[in-house]
């Protein structure tokens, strides 16, 4: 294949530097394999890098330009393979579209009559290897599209078409949206929004009893055992907004890496421990993130969670009694699946999800999530980490030691 298709291709020539991390050597590495398109912001400081053949998944961002962090955790290895997995094809990226549910009787993961085991567990080619179309281009904003048909656990077909917008944000627009008073010069920074819409362009009507979609943002990072996520929640009487956090996806997560204080859940980013956590609608609020206490990084995820709505799909792998009571937001910790085995990364990721979309023939559904880096020091940050996730930078850092 061209390397300037959309499609995922070959190289014929010496990759990057692989040991450098910097976002200038992560693309150049891409680019022998992808096509690559790339956003920057008026002061040509922030840099977003994205592909159309990975369904305009972003694939990592700086917020130094060519000489800045890389903060998307890429898959060089498989890159460099240019092989082709069968049941997921994890090359990396900090924020790709998917589809839930993942799990029970509405999966798009599992085939009719499949057990909930992984070697039955196929990640629909949709979202891991085909590409999206580019609709529209320009230096700060990418729309990419895409028509599908999916099909699910209960023999229902989903027709579909997908619109998928990402746009780089200036300074000025990263303070507007996370309600900042001010964002210091000396801070480097970076954010993106996506909109991301999921139309019903069949004759047949979304409903509950056939399985409903939900819009699933998953982005990976790189992981480090300084590495702490964040995630606010709403207080309140178990017996009204039930359990804090559900970890039950691999097994319960032991207490040296997952730690529930008032208001805050501190979940490790250490890629060392494979394991989940998730939030109900009525436990979460509309954020979450992660703090980097060795190299100053605050990554800040903000999505858009309508009010009083509790229906997401559910995703857990087993035929459900409650498949619209899933989680809204989830945070993941790779590790080796089973001792000796090797991790899918490691990495760590951030994930939302939009409700259960309920829609008629001809009617659209919106998820729309912000991504932000914020990189210093300490004391410059904390006054950001207090006022978006109600703790501090020495809390943080103290929490699992």
């Amino acid at each position: 294949m061209k390397k300037d298709d959309n499609k995922i291709g070959s190289s014929n020539t010496n990759a990057a530097n692989e040991s450098a991390s910097n976002y200038a050597n992560d693309v150049a590495f891409m680019k022998e394999y992808i096509k690559i398109i790339e956003l920057t912001d008026e002061s040509n400081n922030s840099s977003v890098a994205i592909s159309a053949a990975l369904q305009g998944r972003v694939m990592t961002s700086s917020a130094f330009g060519d000489k800045g962090r890389s903060y998307g955790w890429i898959n060089k290895e498989l890159f460099k393979s240019k092989d082709t997995l069968e049941h997921i094809n994890v090359f990396g990226g900090e924020e790709r579209f998917w589809l839930g549910p993942e799990g029970g009787q509405f999966s798009i993961f599992f085939k009719k009559g499949a057990k909930f085991i992984l070697d039955d567990w196929y990640t629909p080619k949709l979202i891991d290897l085909e590409p999206f179309d580019v609709k529209e281009q320009s230096s700060s904003k990418v729309v990419l599209t895409k028509k599908a048909a999916l099909k699910n656990y209960s023999g229902f077909q989903f027709d579909m078409a997908i619109e998928r917008e990402v746009s780089i944000l200036s300074k000025e627009d990263i303070k507007k949206e996370l309600g900042l008073i001010s964002l210091d010069e000396s801070l480097k920074s970076v954010a993106y929004k996506t909109t991301n819409m999921l139309t019903n362009v069949g004759k047949s009507d979304w409903v509950k009893e056939t399985g409903l979609l939900s819009i699933w943002m998953l982005g990976m990072y790189n992981h480090s055992p300084n590495t702490t996520i964040m995630i606010p929640y709403i207080s309140g009487d178990e017996t009204e907004l039930g359990a804090i956090v559900n970890d039950a996806y691999f097994g319960k997560v032991p207490s040296d890496r997952l730690v529930v204080k008032d208001g805050v859940i501190y979940f490790s980013g250490d890629g060392q421990y494979r394991s989940k956590i998730g939030l109900s609608p009525k436990r979460a609020k509309d954020i979450a993130g992660s703090y980097d206490s060795k190299n100053g990084v605050l990554t800040i995820v903000k999505y858009n969670q309508p009010k009083n709505v509790t229906d997401y799909v559910n995703s857990m792998w087993e035929i459900q009694d409650k498949p619209f009571e899933g989680d809204v937001v989830n945070a993941y910790n790779d590790g080796a699946p089973e001792p000796g085995a090797k991790p899918l990364g490691p990495f760590y990721e951030l994930e939302t999800s939009s409700p259960a979309m309920a829609l008629k023939s001809g009617e659209s559904g919106i998820h729309i999530q912000l991504t932000c880096h914020i990189e210093g020091d300490e004391e410059t940050l904390n006054p950001i980490i207090k006022q978006l996730f109600g703790t501090t930078v020495n809390d943080i850092t103290s929490i699992f030691n």
